[in-house]
């Protein structure tokens, strides 16, 4: 029972939710988290991520479906019996309380003793490492800081869930940055489950165990970040997660292939992994990264070679990125590293882009969800 309660400890079963009873944001949910996952709901805004965490909170009804945590039904319990702790990007600090004191409120309120609260406010002000502020008020310290007692305030009660709203929307690139850090680094420490919310592909990808993205309130794909990045279920999975360049193809009968052949619509041929094409011939798109296509300089054999005019670069440090236009009008980035070997083009030059099959993927634009494990 144990394992199988770790392998199920939060989940969602065919969970709906609209406003109006005419419109559903959230679509026939299901999710499945592990006691100790630190799982992201990605996607762009309106898919319907934030509602499905204000459902798991109790601030917003289901309408149908269930959520059970540890095999227990919670949805229709109070959100402060649920013995969840939410972290928000607008920090929700109480300004006329210390440091101390904001850590202390949620012991209090639960009515600990006072020698025990004294001591968890130590320790955690310890752990974000910030034991000498105890005595300041919220707003004498930095957005970073204040990040970090928001965060210790919703863990010090040590919850069953710890569920995170765009925590990290308001700070700046670098104090988003090592807030991820302070966060991942927390959680690898104590162990809690996370629920985190995010538009930012690149901090799912940097800090969360599994990713559920969402489209139109639909889990398109529910899997690792390897698994989202080099292995995408469909097309909105592929062009959402990292860079990516589409192309437009008619694909040939793909049943029971894992190569498909294709045809760009200039009648170029090309070969790609099959990700989601049937027994019929269909339309769709070739997806390809930038970092995996090739300029050809040399005799290297590849499986796809096209015609590609140079449009501009633009340089960006470490790596250059190259912007060509394709002989059926495609538009296609590459990114090439930035040494000596990175060649240079003057505008319209042509030259030949290649690349292998195993680093495209096919799918038909007629592509449904597929959440994974």
């Amino acid at each position: 029972m144990e394992e199988a309660g770790k392998q199920g400890f939060l989940r969602f079963a065919n969970v709906k939710k609209t406003y109006d009873q005419k419109t559903l944001v959230v679509k026939d949910f299901n999710l499945d988290v592990k006691q100790g996952e630190f799982v992201t709901l990605l996607g762009p805004s309106g898919s319907g991520k934030t509602t499905v965490l204000m459902m798991l909170a109790g601030f917003e009804n289901v309408t149908s479906g269930s959520i059970t945590v540890n095999g227990n039904p919670i949805t229709t319990t109070a959100p402060y019996k649920r013995n969840i702790g939410m972290v928000f990007q607008n920090y929700a600090l109480f300004p006329h309380l210390t440091v101390a004191q904001n850590l202390a409120y949620p012991l209090t309120v639960r009515k600990l003793p006072k020698s025990v609260i004294k001591e968890k406010v130590a320790q955690y002000l310890k752990l974000i490492e910030l034991s000498h502020f105890g005595d300041r008020h919220p707003g004498q310290l930095s957005g970073g800081q204040r990040q970090r007692v928001a965060l210790a305030r919703a863990l010090i009660f040590e919850p069953t869930l710890v569920l995170m709203d765009e925590p990290l929307g308001a700070l700046d690139k670098k104090l988003r940055e090592q807030m991820q850090f302070e966060i991942t680094r927390l959680h690898q420490r104590l162990g809690f489950t996370v629920i985190y919310v995010t538009h930012d592909q690149v901090e799912a990808l940097t800090m969360s165990s599994r990713i559920a993205v969402f489209n139109e309130g639909v889990v398109q794909q529910y899997a690792s970040p390897d698994d989202l990045y080099e292995r995408p279920a469909n097309a909105f999975v592929a062009n959402f997660i990292g860079e990516n360049n589409l192309i437009p193809a008619q694909l040939s009968n793909g049943a029971g292939s894992d190569i498909v052949s294709a045809s760009m619509q200039c009648g170029t041929a090309l070969l790609a992994q099959n990700r989601n094409c049937g027994a019929q011939d269909t339309q769709g798109i070739i997806s390809i990264r930038p970092e995996k296509l090739a300029i050809k300089t040399g005799e290297q054999a590849f499986d796809n070679q096209v015609s590609a005019k140079f449009i501009t670069r633009h340089y960006v440090g470490d790596f250059i990125r190259y912007y060509f236009q394709l002989s059926d009008g495609s538009n296609v980035t590459v990114k090439t590293l930035n040494d000596m070997k990175a060649p240079s083009f003057t505008e319209g030059q042509t030259t030949v882009l290649a690349w292998m099959a195993n680093d495209c993927f096919a799918f038909s634009t007629h592509s449904s969800p597929v959440q994974g494990d």
